[in-house]
Protein backbone atom coordinates (compact mmCIF):
# COMPACT_ATOMS: atom_id res chain seq x y z
CA UNK A 1 0.00 0.00 0.00
CA UNK A 2 2.05 2.36 -1.09
CA UNK A 3 2.18 6.47 -2.69
CA UNK A 4 -0.26 5.67 -5.31
CA UNK A 5 -3.02 6.76 -2.00
CA UNK A 6 -1.36 10.01 -0.87
CA UNK A 7 -2.67 11.21 -4.36
CA UNK A 8 -5.70 9.36 -4.57
CA UNK A 9 -6.23 10.72 -0.81
CA UNK A 10 -5.38 14.79 -1.28
CA UNK A 11 -8.34 14.52 -4.65
CA UNK A 12 -10.61 12.44 -2.74
CA UNK A 13 -10.24 15.34 0.37
CA UNK A 14 -11.00 18.10 -2.26
CA UNK A 15 -13.91 16.22 -3.85
CA UNK A 16 -15.32 15.53 -0.54
CA UNK A 17 -15.85 19.42 0.41
CA UNK A 18 -19.08 19.70 -1.54
CA UNK A 19 -20.77 17.18 0.89
CA UNK A 20 -21.80 17.58 4.58
CA UNK A 21 -20.01 15.91 7.28
CA UNK A 22 -23.85 14.06 7.83
CA UNK A 23 -25.14 13.98 4.33
CA UNK A 24 -26.62 10.71 3.38
CA UNK A 25 -27.75 11.85 -0.62
CA UNK A 26 -25.67 9.85 -2.81
CA UNK A 27 -24.85 11.53 -6.05
CA UNK A 28 -24.54 8.33 -8.20
CA UNK A 29 -28.26 7.27 -7.43
CA UNK A 30 -27.29 4.49 -4.37
CA UNK A 31 -29.65 4.35 -1.46
CA UNK A 32 -27.62 1.94 1.12
CA UNK A 33 -29.18 0.55 3.98
CA UNK A 34 -27.04 -0.66 6.87
CA UNK A 35 -28.04 -4.42 7.51
CA UNK A 36 -25.07 -5.66 10.34
CA UNK A 37 -22.60 -3.50 11.78
CA UNK A 38 -20.00 -4.63 13.95
CA UNK A 39 -18.95 -1.90 17.06
CA UNK A 40 -15.95 0.32 15.95
CA UNK A 41 -13.88 2.92 17.05
CA UNK A 42 -13.98 6.70 15.52
CA UNK A 43 -12.67 7.22 12.01
CA UNK A 44 -9.26 8.26 12.04
CA UNK A 45 -6.52 10.09 8.97
CA UNK A 46 -3.90 9.50 8.25
CA UNK A 47 -3.19 12.23 6.05
CA UNK A 48 -0.27 12.43 3.73
CA UNK A 49 1.35 9.77 4.92
CA UNK A 50 1.30 6.59 3.38
CA UNK A 51 0.76 4.20 6.40
CA UNK A 52 -3.04 3.39 5.80
CA UNK A 53 -1.98 -0.10 6.45
CA UNK A 54 -0.87 0.78 10.17
CA UNK A 55 -4.12 2.79 10.34
CA UNK A 56 -6.12 0.11 9.02
CA UNK A 57 -4.52 -2.45 11.62
CA UNK A 58 -4.44 -0.41 14.89
CA UNK A 59 -8.77 0.41 13.98
CA UNK A 60 -8.98 -3.53 13.38
CA UNK A 61 -7.44 -3.68 16.75
CA UNK A 62 -9.22 -1.66 18.59
CA UNK A 63 -12.65 -2.92 17.31
CA UNK A 64 -11.42 -6.14 18.43
CA UNK A 65 -10.62 -4.70 22.13
CA UNK A 66 -14.16 -2.89 21.90
CA UNK A 67 -15.55 -6.95 20.82
CA UNK A 68 -13.70 -8.28 23.63
CA UNK A 69 -13.24 -5.99 26.42
CA UNK A 70 -16.08 -3.38 25.52
CA UNK A 71 -13.27 -0.90 26.56
CA UNK A 72 -12.38 2.02 23.86
CA UNK A 73 -8.79 3.13 23.51
CA UNK A 74 -7.08 4.83 20.82
CA UNK A 75 -3.78 3.12 19.61
CA UNK A 76 -0.23 5.26 18.54
CA UNK A 77 -0.42 3.87 15.01
CA UNK A 78 3.37 6.25 14.84
CA UNK A 79 4.71 3.72 17.27
CA UNK A 80 3.52 0.73 14.96
CA UNK A 81 5.09 3.06 11.61
CA UNK A 82 8.35 3.59 13.87
CA UNK A 83 8.98 0.01 14.87
CA UNK A 84 8.58 -0.92 11.11
CA UNK A 85 10.71 1.27 10.12
CA UNK A 86 13.90 0.59 11.63
CA UNK A 87 13.33 -3.53 11.07
CA UNK A 88 12.58 -2.64 7.58
CA UNK A 89 15.69 -0.72 7.46
CA UNK A 90 17.62 -3.67 8.82
CA UNK A 91 16.35 -6.35 5.89
CA UNK A 92 17.07 -3.50 3.64
CA UNK A 93 20.44 -3.32 4.49
CA UNK A 94 20.86 -7.17 4.84
CA UNK A 95 19.59 -7.88 1.66
CA UNK A 96 22.25 -5.09 -0.25
CA UNK A 97 19.04 -3.05 -0.65
CA UNK A 98 16.66 -5.79 -2.35
CA UNK A 99 13.71 -5.26 0.25
CA UNK A 100 10.91 -2.88 -0.51
CA UNK A 101 11.63 0.23 1.90
CA UNK A 102 8.78 3.33 1.52
CA UNK A 103 5.89 4.04 3.61
CA UNK A 104 3.77 1.05 2.56
CA UNK A 105 3.51 -2.08 4.96
CA UNK A 106 0.93 -5.22 5.15
CA UNK A 107 -2.34 -6.16 7.68
CA UNK A 108 0.49 -8.29 9.39
CA UNK A 109 2.64 -5.54 10.13
CA UNK A 110 0.39 -4.33 13.22
CA UNK A 111 1.09 -7.37 15.12
CA UNK A 112 4.18 -7.91 14.05
CA UNK A 113 4.97 -5.38 16.11
CA UNK A 114 2.43 -6.13 18.87
CA UNK A 115 4.41 -9.48 19.61
CA UNK A 116 8.18 -8.01 18.99
CA UNK A 117 7.74 -4.72 21.21
CA UNK A 118 4.17 -3.83 22.41
CA UNK A 119 1.65 -1.04 22.16
CA UNK A 120 1.68 2.13 23.27
CA UNK A 121 -1.40 4.66 23.47
CA UNK A 122 -2.11 7.60 20.96
CA UNK A 123 -1.50 9.76 23.95
CA UNK A 124 1.82 8.48 24.93
CA UNK A 125 3.07 8.71 21.23
CA UNK A 126 1.62 10.89 18.59
CA UNK A 127 4.69 11.00 16.42
CA UNK A 128 3.97 14.58 15.18
CA UNK A 129 7.54 16.12 16.14
CA UNK A 130 8.22 18.22 13.13
CA UNK A 131 5.87 21.21 13.53
CA UNK A 132 2.57 19.69 11.66
CA UNK A 133 -0.73 18.72 12.95
CA UNK A 134 -1.06 16.20 10.80
CA UNK A 135 1.00 13.40 9.47
CA UNK A 136 2.92 13.98 6.15
CA UNK A 137 5.62 11.58 6.09
CA UNK A 138 7.15 12.92 2.48
CA UNK A 139 10.01 14.68 3.22
CA UNK A 140 11.11 12.12 6.29
CA UNK A 141 10.79 9.29 4.30
CA UNK A 142 12.77 10.91 1.33
CA UNK A 143 15.55 11.41 4.02
CA UNK A 144 15.18 7.77 5.00
CA UNK A 145 15.58 6.09 1.85
CA UNK A 146 18.44 8.68 0.76
CA UNK A 147 20.46 8.01 3.82
CA UNK A 148 19.95 4.04 3.47
CA UNK A 149 21.22 4.50 -0.15
CA UNK A 150 24.60 5.71 1.12
CA UNK A 151 24.48 3.46 3.70
CA UNK A 152 23.94 0.39 0.72
CA UNK A 153 26.96 1.32 -1.12
CA UNK A 154 29.47 0.81 2.01
CA UNK A 155 31.87 2.96 1.45
CA UNK A 156 34.38 1.88 4.12
CA UNK A 157 33.61 -2.00 2.79
CA UNK A 158 31.64 -2.63 5.56
CA UNK A 159 28.95 -0.96 7.74
CA UNK A 160 30.04 0.79 10.93
CA UNK A 161 28.34 0.41 14.25
CA UNK A 162 26.70 3.74 13.89
CA UNK A 163 24.43 3.08 10.84
CA UNK A 164 21.38 2.25 12.47
CA UNK A 165 22.00 5.29 15.17
CA UNK A 166 21.78 7.70 12.32
CA UNK A 167 18.33 5.84 10.95
CA UNK A 168 17.25 6.64 14.56
CA UNK A 169 18.34 10.14 14.79
CA UNK A 170 16.06 10.71 11.60
CA UNK A 171 12.85 8.74 13.33
CA UNK A 172 13.52 10.70 16.64
CA UNK A 173 13.66 14.39 14.65
CA UNK A 174 10.63 13.70 12.95
CA UNK A 175 9.03 11.34 15.54
CA UNK A 176 10.40 12.44 18.95
CA UNK A 177 12.39 9.41 20.78
CA UNK A 178 9.99 6.22 22.24
CA UNK A 179 9.90 6.55 25.73
CA UNK A 180 10.84 3.42 27.77
CA UNK A 181 7.81 3.54 30.44
CA UNK A 182 4.75 6.15 30.13
CA UNK A 183 2.21 6.94 32.38
CA UNK A 184 -1.30 6.45 31.30
CA UNK A 185 -5.20 6.41 33.45
CA UNK A 186 -2.77 7.05 36.25
CA UNK A 187 -0.99 3.52 35.97
CA UNK A 188 2.56 3.31 34.45
CA UNK A 189 3.33 0.94 31.50
CA UNK A 190 6.06 -0.24 29.46
CA UNK A 191 5.09 -0.66 25.72
CA UNK A 192 5.09 -4.54 26.23
CA UNK A 193 3.46 -3.95 29.78
CA UNK A 194 0.62 -2.00 27.65
CA UNK A 195 -0.16 -4.31 24.87
CA UNK A 196 -0.60 -7.22 27.41
CA UNK A 197 -3.38 -5.10 29.80
CA UNK A 198 -4.87 -4.77 26.46
CA UNK A 199 -6.46 -8.58 26.26
CA UNK A 200 -5.16 -9.64 22.62
CA UNK A 201 -3.32 -12.48 21.18
CA UNK A 202 -1.56 -12.33 18.43
CA UNK A 203 -1.70 -15.94 18.02
CA UNK A 204 -5.41 -15.79 17.49
CA UNK A 205 -5.43 -13.95 14.16
CA UNK A 206 -4.95 -15.49 10.87
CA UNK A 207 -4.48 -13.55 7.18
CA UNK A 208 -5.98 -15.15 4.03
CA UNK A 209 -5.52 -14.60 0.37
CA UNK A 210 -7.12 -16.76 -2.84
CA UNK A 211 -4.64 -17.21 -5.64
CA UNK A 212 -4.57 -20.14 -7.82
CA UNK A 213 -0.59 -19.97 -8.26
CA UNK A 214 -0.02 -21.71 -5.21
CA UNK A 215 -1.66 -24.90 -3.15
CA UNK A 216 -5.19 -23.67 -1.42
CA UNK A 217 -5.37 -25.00 2.20
CA UNK A 218 -2.14 -23.96 2.30
CA UNK A 219 0.11 -20.75 3.64
CA UNK A 220 2.72 -19.01 1.23
CA UNK A 221 4.39 -15.94 1.11
CA UNK A 222 2.17 -13.33 -0.85
CA UNK A 223 4.15 -11.68 -3.39
CA UNK A 224 4.09 -8.06 -3.47
CA UNK A 225 6.73 -5.26 -2.35
CA UNK A 226 4.74 -4.82 1.15
CA UNK A 227 5.09 -8.05 2.51
CA UNK A 228 8.64 -7.15 3.68
CA UNK A 229 8.56 -9.72 6.37
CA UNK A 230 7.69 -12.60 3.63
CA UNK A 231 4.63 -12.93 5.65
CA UNK A 232 2.59 -15.94 5.33
CA UNK A 233 -1.11 -15.89 4.57
CA UNK A 234 -3.34 -19.01 4.36
CA UNK A 235 -4.45 -19.61 0.46
CA UNK A 236 -8.14 -20.80 0.39
CA UNK A 237 -10.42 -20.85 -2.45
CA UNK A 238 -12.54 -17.69 -3.31
CA UNK A 239 -15.81 -18.74 -2.06
CA UNK A 240 -14.26 -19.84 1.04
CA UNK A 241 -12.21 -16.22 0.89
CA UNK A 242 -15.82 -14.89 0.98
CA UNK A 243 -17.39 -16.92 3.38
CA UNK A 244 -14.88 -15.95 6.06
CA UNK A 245 -15.61 -12.14 5.67
CA UNK A 246 -19.35 -13.29 5.30
CA UNK A 247 -19.24 -15.08 8.51
CA UNK A 248 -17.50 -12.36 10.46
CA UNK A 249 -19.55 -9.49 10.45
CA UNK A 250 -22.66 -11.54 10.55
CA UNK A 251 -21.36 -12.40 13.97
CA UNK A 252 -19.86 -9.07 14.75
CA UNK A 253 -16.12 -9.55 13.84
CA UNK A 254 -14.08 -6.65 11.76
CA UNK A 255 -12.04 -7.72 8.95
CA UNK A 256 -8.75 -5.74 8.61
CA UNK A 257 -8.66 -5.65 4.55
CA UNK A 258 -6.36 -4.92 2.05
CA UNK A 259 -7.14 -3.41 -1.36
CA UNK A 260 -6.86 -1.79 -4.77
CA UNK A 261 -8.60 1.11 -4.67
CA UNK A 262 -6.79 2.31 -8.37
CA UNK A 263 -10.06 0.96 -10.18
CA UNK A 264 -12.18 3.60 -11.78
CA UNK A 265 -15.06 2.19 -10.25
CA UNK A 266 -13.84 3.10 -6.65
CA UNK A 267 -16.11 6.32 -5.91
CA UNK A 268 -14.45 7.39 -2.87
CA UNK A 269 -16.47 10.74 -2.95
CA UNK A 270 -19.36 9.42 -3.68
CA UNK A 271 -18.76 6.57 -0.95
CA UNK A 272 -18.88 3.66 -3.11
CA UNK A 273 -17.03 0.53 -5.11
CA UNK A 274 -18.16 -1.24 -8.01
CA UNK A 275 -16.80 -2.49 -11.22
CA UNK A 276 -19.16 -2.29 -13.69
CA UNK A 277 -19.57 -4.74 -16.27
CA UNK A 278 -18.73 -4.20 -20.46
CA UNK A 279 -21.23 -3.76 -22.61
CA UNK A 280 -22.25 -6.41 -24.32
CA UNK A 281 -23.07 -5.72 -28.50
CA UNK A 282 -25.63 -8.10 -28.28
CA UNK A 283 -27.27 -7.04 -25.79
CA UNK A 284 -28.30 -3.61 -28.32
CA UNK A 285 -30.29 -3.20 -30.95
CA UNK A 286 -31.37 -0.28 -33.52
CA UNK A 287 -30.67 3.05 -32.61
CA UNK A 288 -28.44 2.15 -29.56
CA UNK A 289 -26.28 -0.66 -30.90
CA UNK A 290 -25.68 2.53 -33.96
CA UNK A 291 -23.90 4.60 -31.65
CA UNK A 292 -22.25 2.22 -29.35
CA UNK A 293 -20.34 0.93 -32.48
CA UNK A 294 -19.37 4.53 -33.40
CA UNK A 295 -17.62 5.46 -30.18
CA UNK A 296 -13.99 4.90 -29.54
CA UNK A 297 -12.25 2.33 -26.70
CA UNK A 298 -12.15 5.61 -24.61
CA UNK A 299 -15.40 6.58 -24.79
CA UNK A 300 -16.96 3.61 -24.41
CA UNK A 301 -14.72 2.60 -21.10
CA UNK A 302 -15.80 6.32 -20.10
CA UNK A 303 -19.38 5.21 -20.41
CA UNK A 304 -19.10 2.06 -18.46
CA UNK A 305 -17.97 3.88 -15.38
CA UNK A 306 -20.67 6.71 -15.94
CA UNK A 307 -22.30 5.17 -12.83
CA UNK A 308 -25.69 6.11 -12.19
CA UNK A 309 -27.24 3.73 -9.68
CA UNK A 310 -26.96 0.05 -9.18
CA UNK A 311 -26.16 -2.21 -12.20
CA UNK A 312 -24.70 -5.02 -13.51
CA UNK A 313 -21.49 -5.94 -12.42
CA UNK A 314 -18.37 -8.29 -13.70
CA UNK A 315 -18.61 -11.76 -12.72
CA UNK A 316 -15.45 -12.51 -11.01
CA UNK A 317 -13.76 -16.49 -11.36
CA UNK A 318 -10.39 -17.42 -9.65
CA UNK A 319 -9.16 -17.78 -13.00
CA UNK A 320 -9.92 -14.15 -13.93
CA UNK A 321 -8.89 -12.93 -10.33
CA UNK A 322 -5.56 -14.38 -10.62
CA UNK A 323 -5.11 -12.70 -14.45
CA UNK A 324 -5.62 -9.28 -12.91
CA UNK A 325 -3.27 -10.40 -9.97
CA UNK A 326 -0.25 -11.49 -12.38
CA UNK A 327 -0.82 -8.73 -14.75
CA UNK A 328 -1.20 -6.02 -12.12
CA UNK A 329 -4.29 -4.87 -12.84
CA UNK A 330 -5.09 -5.70 -8.93
CA UNK A 331 -2.32 -3.97 -6.90
CA UNK A 332 -1.37 -3.43 -3.36
CA UNK A 333 -2.54 -0.12 -2.85
CA UNK A 334 -4.69 0.51 0.76
CA UNK A 335 -5.61 -0.81 3.83
CA UNK A 336 -9.29 -0.65 5.14
CA UNK A 337 -11.46 -2.35 7.40
CA UNK A 338 -14.57 -4.28 6.55
CA UNK A 339 -17.28 -3.42 9.29
CA UNK A 340 -20.70 -4.79 8.35
CA UNK A 341 -22.73 -5.32 5.29
CA UNK A 342 -25.50 -3.46 3.87
CA UNK A 343 -28.09 -3.54 0.89
CA UNK A 344 -28.67 -0.64 -2.02
CA UNK A 345 -32.38 -0.10 -3.32
CA UNK A 346 -32.39 -2.97 -4.99
CA UNK A 347 -31.72 -5.65 -2.44
CA UNK A 348 -27.84 -6.43 -3.28
CA UNK A 349 -25.37 -6.54 -0.99
CA UNK A 350 -22.59 -4.36 -0.06
CA UNK A 351 -19.75 -4.02 2.61
CA UNK A 352 -19.34 -1.27 4.76
CA UNK A 353 -15.70 -0.22 4.81
CA UNK A 354 -13.96 2.35 7.87
CA UNK A 355 -11.17 3.96 5.79
CA UNK A 356 -8.71 6.57 7.34
CA UNK A 357 -9.42 9.44 5.19
CA UNK A 358 -10.81 11.70 7.86
CA UNK A 359 -14.61 11.70 8.35
CA UNK A 360 -15.47 14.59 6.13
CA UNK A 361 -17.32 12.71 3.57
CA UNK A 362 -20.35 11.45 2.42
CA UNK A 363 -20.91 8.57 4.46
CA UNK A 364 -18.57 9.98 7.45
CA UNK A 365 -15.19 8.14 6.41
CA UNK A 366 -16.75 4.74 5.37
CA UNK A 367 -17.92 3.57 2.23
CA UNK A 368 -19.72 0.74 0.21
CA UNK A 369 -18.06 -2.15 -1.77
CA UNK A 370 -19.94 -4.48 -3.66
CA UNK A 371 -19.45 -8.23 -3.64
CA UNK A 372 -17.96 -7.83 -7.21
CA UNK A 373 -15.07 -5.57 -6.55
CA UNK A 374 -14.20 -7.19 -3.34
CA UNK A 375 -14.08 -10.67 -4.96
CA UNK A 376 -11.85 -9.29 -8.07
CA UNK A 377 -9.38 -6.21 -6.10
CA UNK A 378 -9.24 -7.81 -2.66
CA UNK A 379 -5.02 -8.76 -2.27
CA UNK A 380 -5.57 -10.00 1.53
CA UNK A 381 -7.45 -9.97 4.95
CA UNK A 382 -6.83 -10.53 8.85
CA UNK A 383 -9.31 -11.85 11.16
CA UNK A 384 -10.01 -13.52 14.27
CA UNK A 385 -9.52 -17.45 13.99
CA UNK A 386 -12.81 -17.57 15.74
CA UNK A 387 -14.65 -15.95 12.79
CA UNK A 388 -13.80 -18.56 10.38
CA UNK A 389 -16.42 -21.04 9.38
CA UNK A 390 -16.23 -24.41 10.67
CA UNK A 391 -16.41 -26.19 7.30
CA UNK A 392 -13.57 -23.65 5.65
CA UNK A 393 -11.53 -24.47 9.38
CA UNK A 394 -12.04 -28.39 9.15
CA UNK A 395 -10.16 -27.72 5.51
CA UNK A 396 -7.07 -25.89 7.38
CA UNK A 397 -6.83 -28.36 10.10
Amino acid sequence: MKKFLLSLLIAATAASGAFAANEKRDSLGFVFTDVKVVKSTPVKNQAKSGTCWCFSGNSFLEDEILRISGKEVDLSEMFIVRMCYIDKAKRYIRTNGFVHFDQGGSVLDNAYVWDLYGMMPEEAYKGLNYGETLHNHSEMCDAMVAYLGQINKKPNRKLSTAWLRGLEGILDAYFGEVPATFTYEGKEYTPQSYAKSLGLDMNNYMAFTSYNHHPYNKPFALEVADNWIWGQYMNVEMNDFKAIVDNAVENGYPVAWAADVSEKGFKWANGVAVIPAETDEKDLEGSELSRWVKLSEKEKQNERFNIKGPGKEITVTPESRQEMFDNQETTDDHGMVIEGYATDQNGKRYYKVKNSWDSDHIYGGYFYVSEAYFLAKTLSILVHKDAVPKNVAKKLK
